[in-house]
Parts: C-alpha cells; structure tokens; sequence
C-alpha cells in the first residue's frame, strides 16, 4: 500500500519571494531597507565563532585612538618645557625622554594598527567565507524551478561582490565606530579644555562637512550600486558569449558579441564616472574643511596668543586635535558607505537564504532501502507554470521492475517531464509517483536519487580528468572500480587513447570529447553509481550512427536486471525495448512490444514506416 499524502493544488506557483527574486536582482540602485529583527540577529550570528578575535580588534582599535589623542599631549609638554628657559642637560634630558615616550607611543600605534588590518580584515574574510559557504548549499537546495528562472551571471553576483561588501562591514564597521567615537570625543575634550570658544565655532562647521560628506557618498554608493549590476550584467554577457562561443565562431558573430559587450562596458563605465566625480568632490572637500579649519585656528589661535589667553604650546596641541578631528568624520563617512553597500549586499542574500525549496524531504520521511524499481505514475498532473498549460494531465502508468520501457512521441507530450517526476527534480502537481509502492514524497531525497541513474542528452561534464568525472558517481571509487565501469561502458579503449588516459584533462564541460564519448563517460558514471533505476532521456539522438552503435551496446549492457526507462528520437534505440509507450497530448496512445505495436498499425506503425523525427 502507498501512503497518501496531500495532493499539491493544481497551479502549483512558487513562494512570493522566489517569484520576485529575479526582479530584485536588477534593482540594486535602490537604498538598502532597514534589517527586520530576524535579518538583523542572523547578521551578527555570523561574529559568534570570532568574539575572542572581535574583542582583540576592538582592543587595538582603542589603542590606536589613544595612543593618537596622547602624541598632542606629548607635544605639549616638550613646548611648554622649551618656553621655560634656557636648553640645560636636565631640560634635554626631559626633552628627549619625552621623546623616546613618543616613538613608543607610535611603536604600539604600529602594532595595534598592523593586528587591526591584518586579523580584522582575516576576521571578515571567514565570515565571507562562511557566508557563501551557506549561501552555495543554499543554491544546490533550491529546486530546478528556481534555477530555471535565474541567470547564473546574477547568482554569481550575490556569490561574489555582495559578500565581499558585507565582510568589509563585518570588519571596518566595529573598529571604524569606534575609533571615530573615541577620537572625536578624546580631541573634542582636549580641544574644549584648550580653548572652548575656538572649539565651538570649529564644532558649529563638523555638522556642515558632515552633511557635504554625506550627500557626497550617497552620490558615490548610488554609483557604486550601479556598477555591481552593471558587473552583474557584464558577467551573463561573458557567461553567454564564452559559453556559447562554438556557436559564436560558426555564425561568424565576433563582432557582434564584441558590439555588445562593449555596450555592457560602456554602460558600466559611465556608471564609474560619475562615482569617481562624486568622490573627487568628497575627497577634496574633506581635505578643503580640514585645511580651512587649520587656517581659522592658526588666525584665531595667534589672535588669543597676543591677548594671552591661549600658549603657543597650546596652539600647536590644538592644532594637532584638529588634525585628529577630521580622521572621525571621515570614518562616520564610511561607516555610512560600508553599511549601505553591505546591508543591501546581506539583503540580497537574504533574500535567497529565505526561499524554503520548493522540494524537500518531508517530516518523517524515510531511507528508500532495497529497491527492486517498480515505478508507478497515478492520476499525475504537471504544470512549469502558474495558469499555464499542463503538460500531465491526470497521467497514469505502471512498470515493472527490471522492464525496459521506451516512451517516445512528439516533442512537448511530457516525455521529459515524466521522467523528472521519478527523481523528484519537480514535484507533481496532482497525483502519486510510486517506487515499489512507496511514494517518492515520503522518502529522502538523498536516497531516491542515489536510486536513480541519469543520463541526459545534453551531457554535462565538468572541468578536470577523466576519472575525476567518472568518480563523480561513487566519489570513493578505486582506480580498479573506474577502469571496470568504463570498460562496462564501451569507453575504456578511447580513453587509454588520450594523451594522459585516465589522468587526461578534458575541458570546460568535456570539450575536448566528441558527442558519443561524453555519453559513454556519463554512462560509465552510472555504471559507477550502480543504480537500481535507469533513466535514458534522449541520450543518443544528437550522435553519428557509429557513436550511436556504440552508446546502444553501453546502454543495454547496463539495463540488464534494472528498470530502465527511455526516452529516444529514433526508433532504432527503443526497438528491443520490453514496452513501448506512445505518449500524444492525450495521454498514453498505445503500448506494447515493437513487433504488436508494428502488427496493430496505429500511430507507432505510422511512425516507423515515415522514420519520422519524434
């Protein structure tokens, strides 16, 4: 018996916020939106393993602001001792002590400066580290109807820059605060106890710069966030055109993936120019307010100097606090910056790490454990889309295990479809797909797919060896393990002619391969895997009739006592198949052997006599 589970409703549509990801992903111009209180706890989750580190950081980061707040008083006391009266032993004696306090003073700034960029900057990449760590499982997670409606180029995008920009404010964000507070307050105090009028009028000017400084990075992150979506349309752009660059050489089509990256360029440029403009005016307005503010103390300060109200030991201490002082602005600046650039970038990872996958293992679902293969589709309806068409529509079909069942039909009848259902790559809309009674919503993910063996037509191989690959069906395989599977796979001879063998590098997805040797890979990474349930979708329509020939005999060497279904253009691959099943818009047309199907002349005698493409 099978155990019920509730059907899924028949527009099946995916979560509000998977529906509008690929929206917000070219919205990045827009301000960051404040951290609801779930998003904020899980931004500061990641200093949990670095307290220790953070705490360390915050300490250097006090001391660099200490040690700058106590060289002006340092200074002071050697100006005060110099006006006292005539150079004596004693008096260079205290000059140079103060000195050697000095050099020490910078020996500890050096130091805690060298921990804070060096520690800091390695405590914000781990936890970039491990943001994207969470955020890849995420992406493997997530179901083929997110993916289906993404572009790889933006995914990167969230992979790469976004979390760049939250670590520099995992980093710079604490130390930054806090040296700023500490500085400004320490050279504020210092400036007040000098000469309080001066120090509220040089205050009464901070709020101006401030605001200068401020609409002036607003204007600098707008085009900071500009520029990552114009990276991350720059990226598809190269994605496709290298991707695809076969494509590009056989239509002679250089030239214009060279127009249209150059547009991509472009725009991405003008987005740069008018961020660098906006900082040349921030730059040289900070350096302008620091230089105005020396000029106003050192006219001001002579002024109170000639009516004894300020040292000249004074005046040169108060004019190192202002030096001191516009280090804090400068900072609040960027504390400004980082934390728009890296909120929105925590935002749109959130953004991915809140969508629940569409598929996943249920509540009490179990192991799938000696499988024999039965297969079975009830009253299965499927639907890609919301409202769209239903490419199942109350669908049902049995076999047995250990049959060799053909499907064949006309293109866009379900055929791939259906058999996506089995590993669960889409849920069904309506209806139970079953393995040997059991319904495949009832039980792990983990062990339905290890279940299944998968050969497509459109082979993906990835970068690196030969046995690389092939290892990618059971990772713990001897070397003993791949030769045996390969040779199963008709495969081991062309492979000990490769320059290297095994050991031979084969290119971004196999491109050093022909068709039928990628196909004849992928099945020795089945035979590898050693499933109890096969899955040929299409695997040999795109060959040569020798590479055909050849990917047959691995094809049906391997379905020997495995339920095997497949899926086929051409009529030669299916013909000694246990069942065919003519699949038409309606459903199920006929079924059977290839010679009752022959001796009945309905539509798959129809097919075989035309040797039409299907």
């Amino acid at each position: 018996m099978s155990t019920p589970y509730p059907e899924a409703p028949v527009d099946r549509a995916p979560g509000p916020s998977e529906a509008n990801l690929s929206l917000k992903a070219t919205s990045e111009a827009a301000a960051a939106p404040r951290l609801s209180g779930p998003r904020l706890a899980r931004l500061l989750s990641y200093y949990r393993p670095h307290l220790a580190l953070l705490a360390a950081d915050l300490a250097c980061a006090i001391l660099v602001s200490a040690t700058a707040l106590a060289l002006p008083l340092c200074a002071n006391v050697v100006v005060r001792r110099l006006s006292a009266g005539h150079a004596t032993p004693a008096l260079m004696a205290d000059i140079y002590g103060v000195g050697a306090l000095m050099l020490g003073l910078l020996a500890v700034q050096a130091l805690a400066n060298i921990f804070v960029d060096y520690q800091g900057h390695m405590m914000g990449a781990r936890m970039e580290a491990a943001l994207r760590q969470d955020l890849f499982e995420h992406y493997q997670k997530l179901s083929f109807g997110f993916h289906d409606q993404q572009r790889v180029g933006q995914l990167m995008s969230r992979l790469t820059g976004d979390l760049f920009n939250i670590s520099e404010l995992y980093h710079h964000g604490p130390e930054d605060l806090a040296i700023a507070v500490l500085k400004f307050a320490g050279a504020v105090s210092l400036m007040l106890w000098l000469d309080a009028p001066l120090t509220v009028l040089i205050l009464a000017a901070v709020p101006f710069a401030g605001a200068y400084a401020l609409f002036f990075s607003g204007r600098m992150h707008a085009a900071l966030r500009q520029a990552k979506a114009r990276i991350g349309a720059i990226n598809e752009r190269v994605e496709d055109a290298l991707l695809g660059i076969r494509v590009v050489k056989a239509f002679a089509n250089e030239a214009l993936e060279n127009r249209r990256f150059a547009d991509e360029n472009g725009r991405f440029l003008d987005t740069r120019r008018h961020g660098y403009r906006s900082e040349a005016y921030f730059s040289v307005g900070l350096a302008t307010f620091a230089q105005l503010i020396t000029v106003t103390v050192v006219v001001i300060g002579a002024a109170h100097i000639t009516h004894a109200a300020l040292s000249v030991a004074d005046l040169v201490t108060y004019l190192l606090c202002v030096a001191i002082l516009v280090d804090p602005i400068g900072r609040v600046v960027n504390i400004a910056r980082l934390s728009q650039e890296g909120l929105t970038g925590f935002h749109r990872f959130m953004e991915v790490m809140e969508l629940t996958p569409d598929i996943g293992d249920l509540p009490g679902a179990r192991p799938l454990r000696d499988v024999k293969g039965a297969i079975a589709f009830r009253d299965v309806s499927f639907a890609y889309q919301p409202g769209g068409r239903r490419v199942l529509d109350r669908f049902s079909l049995e076999v047995a295990a250990g049959e060799f069942v053909a499907l064949i039909g006309y293109s866009g009848v379900g055929k791939t479809t259906l058999c996506s259902l089995v590993p669960r790559f889409y849920e069904a809309t309506s209806g139970q797909v079953l393995i040997d009674g059991q319904d495949v919503r009832g039980v792990t993910l983990a062990s339905l797919r290890q279940a299944i063996g998968l050969v497509q037509q459109d082979v993906y191989l990835f970068a690196g060896t030969v046995a690389e690959n092939l290892r990618y069906g059971r990772p713990d395989a001897s070397l003993d393990d791949i030769v045996r599977a390969a040779k199963h796979a008709h495969a081991h001879d062309f492979i000990m002619g490769l320059p290297d063998g095994y050991d031979t590098d084969i290119g971004q997805r196999g491109v050093k391969l022909s068709g039928g040797q990628k196909q004849r890979l992928t099945i020795a990474r089945v035979f590898l895997k050693d499933p109890p349930i096969l899955i040929f979708d299409e695997a040999t329509s795109a060959l040569d009739n020798d590479s055909e020939r050849a990917v047959q005999a691995a094809l049906h060497t391997l379905a020997r006592g495995r339920t095997t279904l497949v899926i086929a253009h051409r009529l030669s691959t299916v013909r000694h198949a246990d069942r065919i099943v003519v699949l038409t818009d309606q459903g199920v047309a006929e079924q059977g052997t290839h010679e009752a199907l022959l001796a009945a002349g309905g539509a798959y005698a129809a097919l075989y006599a035309s040797r039409a493409s299907f």
